[in-house]
């Protein structure tokens, strides 16, 4: 930990919207890390009603000894609420925008964070609020604060920059102190770089452990592999190749799905459906079965280095992973040894046929030990503080 603790305003969705915006968790894992590091954290999110007209003030309580961990002020969704908001975050040392702020999305509909929601046709008034915010923070930091842009879907807002140089935030990405993405590795370091970026840094995905461990078995979800994830269409192609057709070839082999929307999806007999798994019983979904399916999909899967949270989870929990072969996976985990990686669907049931339940194990224990190790959030936070000195 530093010497001395950080005060740390953010901006945008913050950990009270997860159905606004999925990588709360993310956002969640990052903060708590922060605060048992010392930092003091103030969360700054526009409320959803235009009748929101006070600074409502809400406390967050740490999952490990019940402590208060972040300050969530939500601030009336209009520039004069956020104005207040801003005057207040003034005298913090990092100030720090997220992309995608009140309900707009933070890149075209098949967005990993963003699952079903639909993008609208017209600039909103949060859209405009979000644009202001982008420069409010830039302007509002005291002397000797740095301002920071959080970018938690830097392949959508590069393409959208490339496509319109008149776009506003153009020119405010050489005056932030640094870009944090959410993911991406090279590609989009250059990219922002190309853009004028002073220091564009990725801070990925990782592990909660107090969230995501190993769980005794449970039979419901006993197979030879398993899939969690609900059905939108971007996922839809993948799922059919990697998963499905898997299933048909090895007939003798049970298959386990989890997650929403696939109840009329054609399914061969050997793939049980069991469902929406919810939050208590993912650990034991993911060590049930010999194997467990991640793969990269939408703009994520063309997008360089972009682990999903998913891969860090299921390690957390101790599976043997199946995953396709991610640009950079060998900087998380040693394919092979702690994970396992397929092009293609007559791949993945290649593995299936040969690997066993012992080598499944071993597998899945290399992957938490290094999860563990190296990626959970407190690594994250770490990092953070390395960026600041």
């Amino acid at each position: 930990m530093m010497d001395g603790g950080m005060d740390i305003a953010f901006f945008g969705p913050g950990p009270l919207s997860v159905c606004r915006n999925g990588a709360s968790a993310y956002y969640r894992g990052i903060i708590c890390a922060l605060h048992e590091r010392g930092h003091s954290i103030t969360f700054y999110e526009p409320g959803t009603t235009a009748g929101q007209g006070h600074l409502a003030r809400n406390r967050i309580g740490s999952r490990s000894n019940g402590q208060e961990w972040a300050s969530v002020l939500v601030y009336p969704p209009n520039e004069e609420g956020a104005r207040r908001a801003i005057k207040m975050a003034q005298e913090a040392d990092i100030l720090i925008k997220i992309s995608c702020g009140g309900d707009r999305p933070i890149g075209p509909t098949d967005s990993p964070h963003m699952e079903g929601m639909r993008a609208p046709k017209r600039l909103q008034p949060l859209d405009r609020l979000d644009t202001w915010l982008e420069e409010a923070v830039l302007t509002a930091r005291k002397d000797g604060a740095r301002a920071v842009f959080w970018d938690v879907d830097a392949p959508a807002t590069l393409e959208r920059l490339r496509q319109n140089g008149k776009d506003p935030f153009m020119r405010l990405v050489p005056g932030y102190d640094y870009i944090f993405t959410y993911g991406g590795g090279t590609p989009v370091i250059k990219g922002y770089r190309e853009l004028g970026a002073k220091s564009c840094v990725p801070i990925y995905n990782a592990l909660d452990p107090l969230v995501h461990y190993p769980a005794p078995c449970d039979k419901r979800f006993h197979a030879d592999m398993s899939f969690l994830g609900n059905r939108i269409p971007s996922r839809e192609a993948r799922m059919e190749e990697f998963y499905l057709r898997p299933a048909r070839m090895l007939k003798h082999k049970s298959f386990v799905l989890g997650g929403t929307g696939w109840e009329g999806k054609a399914k061969p007999p050997n793939v049980r459906y069991v469902g929406d798994v919810r939050p208590c019983d993912q650990n034991a979904f993911n060590c049930s079965a010999k194997t467990a399916l991640d793969v990269c999909w939408g703009r994520a899967a063309l997008a360089g280095c972009m682990p999903s949270a998913r891969i860090f989870e299921a390690a957390g929990a101790g599976a043997c992973i199946i995953t396709d072969p991610l640009d950079g996976i060998e900087l998380f985990f040693e394919p092979g040894r702690e994970i396992l990686t397929a092009k293609d669907g007559e791949e993945v049931a290649e593995i299936l046929a040969s690997l066993s339940p012992d080598d499944a194990r071993e597998i899945g224990q290399a992957a938490l030990s290094k999860v563990l190790a190296q990626h959970t959030y407190a690594h994250r936070a770490a990092q953070f503080e390395m960026v600041f000195g």
